[in-house]
């Protein structure tokens, strides 16, 4: 079984469709293994998006993605990184076909709902990044 991180961004939050987005990657047959709300700290995103960091949008992502809490969310399952991608679709959200959670539900390349996980490597930094050992069970 593979596990993977998704955090449901500040759009999704807004809009108030965490519920929508978890009931579709259950709906699929992921299983939930942990979940909790969090507000992102600079620091925190200053590592998770460290690949950013020289970009110039970077602050424009910093300031969106600590602008209220998110829900970070661990899944398993097989291949789950892959599975949990393709369900989001791509990353910019008018590129997204509809039936996937970013072409139904986002509407660009930041407010595209979610973040996953894009590798199983990546998978398993950014779940100890975002949860404590005892914030998951065994």
């Amino acid at each position: 079984m593979e596990r993977t991180l998704i955090l449901c961004k500040p759009d999704c939050m807004e809009k108030n469709l965490a519920g929508d987005v978890l009931a579709r990657f259950q709906n699929a047959g992921l299983q939930l293994v942990a979940a909790k709300m969090l507000r992102l700290t600079p620091a925190l995103l200053d590592e998770h998006y460290s690949h950013l960091k020289d970009k110039p949008f970077f602050p424009e992502i910093v300031a969106f993605m600590s602008s209220r809490p998110v829900l970070a969310l661990i899944l398993s399952g097989d291949h789950a990184v892959t599975r949990v991608r393709d369900l989001l679709g791509p990353t910019d959200s008018r590129k997204a076909a509809p039936g996937t959670i970013r072409g139904d539900l986002g509407t660009s390349n930041m407010l595209n709902i979610a973040h996953a996980s894009d590798s199983p490597e990546n998978a398993e930094l950014e779940v100890k990044r975002f949860f404590r050992p005892d914030e998951i069970p065994a």
